[in-house]
């Protein structure tokens, strides 16, 4: 099926292989490549589709999204026409993610303008939850490992998705993978935009308290993202896990399984009302969901079970001066001789009787095995060369 984009097209419906609605006559490619094929949904700004690409032999599926605000007015859609704007730029850097779709094409055609996109194949969290039930603490461990890195990448551009909920995260079929979609409600978050009260976006339930005045922070994805997390272990929406008058959440109270204390924590601090009492960045939720090993259990671990033993070198490095290695040479002829060596000129041995000839012939060969030895610790492979 062709599906016409021309918004007062009565019929948009049309056969397989036309390329002009047969209702109002408009041209039914953009851009001479990308068909639509049925409608998505819509939004406050816009429609989405599904398509194809044409140009390409394999007739990949995209997404077109057309700029098509429900509010009137002159001021009112040239605001929206400039967001619109803003977000295709925003997506052209963003979209160079793996966990964002990849923005294809940006235009005008017929009074309109266009985004196309990459299509994420899969089912989002919400289709998810209904299928399979309530999510248990693995998966929600998972989820935020996946994701956090994602709003860590988004916020380092500056960027708040302002609309985190099961809808807007996919999972894709071919790698399972969580891929975080809808941009259409991001904000270009810089220094004077924070300080300045805006236009209140994002979905009840799951957007943080300061969205409702206009004035979303890079904690304000937080919030939402662990809005999306405690209504998926509940399977219950946000209003009803929690107690407005006791302003607290109750959201412990409707799980339909356990979680653990440290999970519980994590999440209490992503979902409080006050922004200084939420975490600040997806970095700071990540060092608490995977803590780090402590230092003396590493050092413990690194510990060799067994001692090392250095292997004995040939030649062994002279680490001693000549004359010390004479004095202690001397020292050990001594102790075979039984004559004690001087430890100081001061010194003197005492005299000795004269040795007999079998003492001479014993010397005579201590002497000879002990400047051998002298040799090897000098590098000399001869005694009668020692080295220069």
């Amino acid at each position: 099926m062709n599906y016409c984009l021309n918004p007062a097209c009565p019929v948009p419906q049309n056969p397989a292989g036309t390329n002009f609605c047969r209702t109002c006559g408009s041209k039914l490619l953009l851009k001479d490549r990308y068909r639509a094929i049925e409608p998505l949904g819509q939004g406050g700004f816009g429609k989405t589709f599904l398509a194809v690409d044409e140009d390409k032999p394999s007739h990949p599926r995209c997404v077109i999204k057309q700029f098509f605000p429900q509010a009137q007015g002159t001021n009112t859609v040239q605001k929206a026409a400039e967001l619109f704007t803003q977000e295709a730029v925003r997506l052209d850097e963003l979209g160079k993610h793996p966990q964002i779709p990849e923005l294809l094409a940006y235009f005008s055609q017929d009074n309109q303008q266009y985004l196309v996109q990459e299509f994420i194949d899969g089912k989002d969290l919400a289709q998810e939850l209904t299928n399979n039930g309530a999510f248990n603490e693995a998966q929600v461990r998972s989820l935020l490992s996946d994701l956090l890195p994602v709003l860590q990448f988004v916020h380092q551009h500056h960027v708040i998705h302002r609309d985190i909920k099961p809808e807007n995260i996919i999972r894709r079929r071919r790698d399972s993978q969580l891929v975080l979609v809808d941009f259409g409600a991001s904000k270009v978050a810089t220094g004077t935009a924070l300080a300045r009260t805006g236009t209140a976006i994002g979905s009840a339930g799951f957007a943080a308290p300061e969205q409702s005045f206009g004035r979303a922070v890079f904690a304000s994805d937080i919030y939402g993202l662990g809005v999306t997390c405690i209504h998926l272990l509940t399977m219950m929406h946000p209003f009803d896990l929690f107690d407005a008058r006791e302003n607290t959440w109750v959201w412990r109270k409707a799980l339909k399984k356990p979680v653990s204390d440290a999970l519980g924590r994590i999440l209490d601090k992503m979902i409080e009302s006050a922004i200084n009492q939420r975490y600040q960045s997806a970095a700071e939720v990540l060092k608490d969901l995977n803590p780090q090993t402590p230092q003396a259990a590493v050092a413990k671990q690194q510990k060799p079970s067994k001692p090392v033993v250095t292997p004995p070198q040939s030649s062994p490095a002279v680490t001693k001066p000549k004359g010390a290695i004479d004095a202690e040479l001397a020292e050990i002829s001594s102790q075979f001789l039984a004559t004690p060596t001087p430890k100081s000129p001061a010194q003197k041995p005492a005299p000795q009787p004269a040795s007999s000839p079998s003492q001479q012939a014993a010397k005579t060969q201590i002497d000879r095995e002990l400047e051998e030895l002298k040799s090897q610790f000098l590098g000399s492979k001869n005694p009668n060369n020692p080295p220069s």
